[in-house]
């Protein structure tokens, strides 16, 4: 399977004045790096890039140094041999990347299945942070009838080698939309260009059916009650592909939680509304103390 081409795809990608290429062991990452203050990581969900922080990423950047890696099998990351894609072998590749960088953030931000990886790295105790934000955390696998077909479409797709050229071949603008909306999200044209890029290559499209072929969120709800960690849930109230019910239930059982519902938006809450989410994030990290409360966002003087 051909993988996306940084110079090619890439030319128009979003801060892409910021990207650069880091090699650990395992792989090959394409990581983008903004701004000053106290490090912040940002962790994409399955299918998902970089570009999906392209109008939240800057706004943080005026108070945090941040980075944003794209994860193993998407976008334009590359493994040096066949990836583990379940939760802990993201886990141990985020890790991974961390340790090279020498970067240790006191504020992580994770989008879908890119909270429950943050949640499991804290749980184990390999991420510390003051401040844990999840945007519409994927941590309970879908009810009744989706949570038997879903996983098992997953991993039948992955077993046949043609499966992501398949899938890919089939990710046109009109599908990709579809796929969007049923998610409850209205994005820009820009953003439905790029998804419509990510999803019609067949090796990122590969990349997400193993990853949700390969994921197990039995443990996560143990991982969020154990949370040593102030935590954010930033949930979209229009959010149809991980209802915010359920983070709701879990919330009950964390320590040190604040929910916050947001009307109008669905489960792309940061694309959609990339502003109102970045000030949610900010009055959090100042309550912590990792933000001067008397700055406004955007400010990045030195305190």
């Amino acid at each position: 399977m051909s993988g996306l081409d940084f110079a090619r795809d890439g030319a128009d990608w979003p801060l892409r004045e910021t990207s650069r290429f880091v090699d650990t062991a395992h792989f090959h990452w394409h990581v983008q790096e903004m701004g000053e203050g106290a490090p912040c990581l940002l962790i994409h969900g399955s299918g998902g890039a970089t570009h999906s922080w392209r109008d939240f990423a800057p706004i943080l950047a005026g108070d945090f140094r941040v980075l944003a890696p794209d994860l193993p099998g998407h976008a334009f990351t590359r493994s040096r041999r066949r990836p583990d894609l379940s939760l802990n072998g993201m886990a141990d590749a985020v890790d991974e990347l961390l340790a090279a960088l020498n970067f240790r953030p006191r504020l992580v931000i994770g989008h879908s299945a890119g909270a429950v990886i943050l949640a499991r790295l804290i749980a184990q105790g390999r991420l510390q942070p003051d401040l844990y934000v999840a945007i519409n955390g994927a941590f309970l696998p879908f009810k009744g009838f989706g949570g038997v077909v879903f996983p098992f479409l997953a991993k039948a797709l992955v077993m046949n080698p043609f499966a992501p050229r398949i899938f890919a071949w089939t990710a046109g603008k009109p599908t990709v939309a579809k796929l969007l909306a049923g998610m409850g999200s209205k994005i820009d044209a820009f953003g439905l260009d790029l998804y419509t890029r990510l999803l019609s290559n067949s090796r990122h499209a590969g990349g997400a059916l193993a990853m949700m072929a390969n994921w197990d969120l039995s443990r996560t709800p143990d991982d969020l009650a154990r949370m040593p960690c102030p935590a954010l849930l930033i949930l979209g109230a229009n959010d149809h592909g991980v209802p915010p019910e359920g983070a709701m239930r879990l919330a009950k059982a964390m320590s040190r939680v604040v929910v916050e519902r947001v009307a109008n938006v669905g489960h792309l809450a940061h694309e959609e509304k990339p502003e109102a989410i970045a000030a949610i994030v900010r009055r959090a990290a100042e309550e912590v103390g990792l933000v001067r409360p008397s700055a406004s966002l955007g400010d990045n003087q030195t305190p």
